[in-house]
């Protein structure tokens, strides 16, 4: 517990959305269906992968000059949503995929942004 809470805001974000994409793959899996399970770790990559890339662009400059600081967090974000117009256009390339379960697990991992500001509000 002492290490997680030496972690940074945007290490716990990315913790807790590896941890409901791991949740909702392990849902699909215990459903018995491969391809959903298969399909949701896709979903869950396409969410983390370019979360990742943002938080590594942003932590970059930290604790720099401002400009540097948004110019960074412009960057990043572009970065990102690039990352992510790339990653989808990946998986739908797969004529094997449930559509259902990629969209699942990567709104999930989505929603940690929300309760992470709903707990950091209180």
């Amino acid at each position: 517990m002492r290490k997680l809470q030496k972690l940074s805001v945007i290490n716990k974000i990315l913790a807790g959305q590896a941890l409901i994409i791991s949740l909702v793959i392990a849902g699909f899996f215990m459903l018995g269906n491969d391809l959903s399970s298969k399909s949701a770790l896709y979903g869950g990559l396409a969410a983390l992968i370019p979360n990742w890339y943002f938080a590594r662009k942003i932590n970059k400059h930290k604790g720099q000059e401002a400009k540097k600081v948004v110019r960074s967090f412009y960057a990043g974000e572009s970065g990102k949503l690039i990352l992510t117009a790339m990653l989808f256009a990946l998986i739908f390339q797969d004529p094997k995929i449930d559509v259902v379960a990629v969209l699942t697990t990567y709104i999930a991992a989505l929603t940690v942004f929300w309760f992470a500001l709903l707990i950091r509000k209180y």
